[in-house]
């Protein structure tokens, strides 16, 4: 069972970047110093907008030292493409912020992809603490498409959230484009998941996710369930309108 869900709305995507940020600050800051915090990246244009933030304000805040970078997905591209979501993380924040390049560990989107997938589940498993036998993370950040998918697990590929590997390569489903995705095993086992979404082009479909009597299960974002951690939900008014009241959790202003 989630330990707390909490939604969060914000005026502007500068206030929930300053929200996200200095939870960040603070949930390092409290890791011992013999550990790191390990912190799955997404791609998406929120995402890219938080991590500029971040590098543009907390680059000498954070002790960036402190962390291992993982991604939650890749597209099967070499890292200077555009299509990357390593190039779009480096460029954004990670070559702006102090922190070695062995923190950094990043999906090969150049290599064989059904190899890859092996090889960065190991890379998971040799670097996370083993929670139930299954690696955990202090944080993944999850963005969210109009379609309902998240990570790179897709509405028509939604048996991939089940599987029993923490990796799988998916397939999207209009440009047949081949990704690495986390699924649901390692996904559910963090401490704490946070989708970052932004703009009234997601509204309808969150307000899907949130009505579980007519759309439970339809959509790969529903399916997180952070078994033993926090699931939070950031948002700026936009996206939230489709909400209702009950949902609305929490206004932050």
């Amino acid at each position: 069972m989630i330990k707390e869900q909490s939604i969060k709305i914000f005026p502007t995507i500068d206030k929930l970047a300053g929200s996200f940020a200095a939870f960040l600050n603070q949930k390092i800051d409290e890791t011992p110093e013999d550990e790191f915090f390990s912190i799955a990246l997404s791609g998406g244009s929120t995402p890219k907008i938080i991590y500029k933030y971040l590098s543009d304000n907390f680059k000498d805040k954070i002790n960036w030292e402190k962390t291992k970078i993982f991604f939650g997905d890749e597209r099967c591209v070499p890292p200077d493409d555009e299509d990357s979501n390593y190039r779009m993380a480096n460029e954004s924040l990670l070559k702006n912020i102090p922190i070695s390049k062995e923190n950094i560990f990043r999906i090969k989107g150049e290599n064989d992809p059904v190899k890859e997938a092996k090889r960065y589940e190991e890379i998971l498993k040799s670097n996370l603490t083993l929670i139930n036998k299954i690696p955990q993370f202090d944080l993944i950040l999850l963005g969210l498409g109009e379609d309902g998918h998240t990570a790179s697990i897709f509405p028509n590929q939604i048996n991939m959230f089940y599987s029993t590997r923490l990796c799988e390569v998916a397939i999207h489903p209009q440009t047949k484009q081949k990704r690495i995705t986390l699924t649901g095993k390692i996904i559910n086992n963090a401490k704490q998941v946070v989708f970052l979404i932004t703009g009234k082009n997601k509204a309808e479909v969150l307000s899907k996710i949130f009505d579980v009597n007519n759309y439970k299960n339809k959509f790969p974002a529903s399916l997180v369930n952070p078994e033993n951690g926090n699931l939070t939900w950031l948002l700026d008014m936009e996206t939230s309108k489709m909400l209702d009241a009950k949902s609305k959790t929490k206004l932050i202003k």
